[in-house]
């Protein structure tokens, strides 16, 4: 597997948890699971990027400065998966838009992307700027509602990968 690192941005703990959990099961060390302000991008050549949604629709506030770093990386030989952390009842407007903001900021870097195309089966909410194209542009989790889903999917999301770090 070439070098990867599990980058996270989180205010409660859920993404850093869960970072940690996709971390683990990609047999990715500990020392490579960082918070966006203490990641170092450079040396990586996967980018495993998680974010939790805020307000209406917003990152994690850690990722504003994060993001800036990483338009200024040349991005252009690394590989790139998102996943996030949504409230799909009482947000079911903005599920997971932070994986689509990310998404966003970064489609144009000359990223490759992987784990991009997760399917909205089984999901339950309105709306979502991380669905493009009819999937998910990248995991999005619901510890909230639905956190007896969530290492399912994230098992499924690590299968689908793995083979191509």
């Amino acid at each position: 597997m070439k070098t990867t690192i599990v980058i996270y941005g989180s205010s409660t703990g859920s993404c850093q948890s869960i970072a940690e959990t996709i971390a683990s099961k990609l047999g990715v060390e500990a020392v490579d699971v960082a918070n966006i302000d203490d990641a170092t991008i450079t040396s990586h050549e996967n980018l495993l990027l998680g974010t939790s949604t805020w307000g209406a629709g917003e990152m994690q506030d850690d990722w504003y400065d994060g993001v800036k770093v990483l338009k200024s990386a040349d991005l252009s030989m690394k590989f790139v998966a998102l996943f996030g952390c949504g409230d799909s009842e009482s947000y079911c407007d903005t599920f997971c838009d932070g994986i689509g903001v990310l998404y966003e900021d970064l489609k144009d870097s000359g990223c490759t992307f992987l784990g991009n195309k997760v399917s909205t089966d089984g999901y339950s909410f309105s709306s979502s700027i991380a669905v493009v194209d009819g999937a998910f542009v990248g995991l999005p989790l619901d510890e909230v509602n639905e956190s007896n889903k969530t290492a399912e999917r994230i098992d499924a999301w690590t299968a689908e990968i793995k083979s191509k770090l």
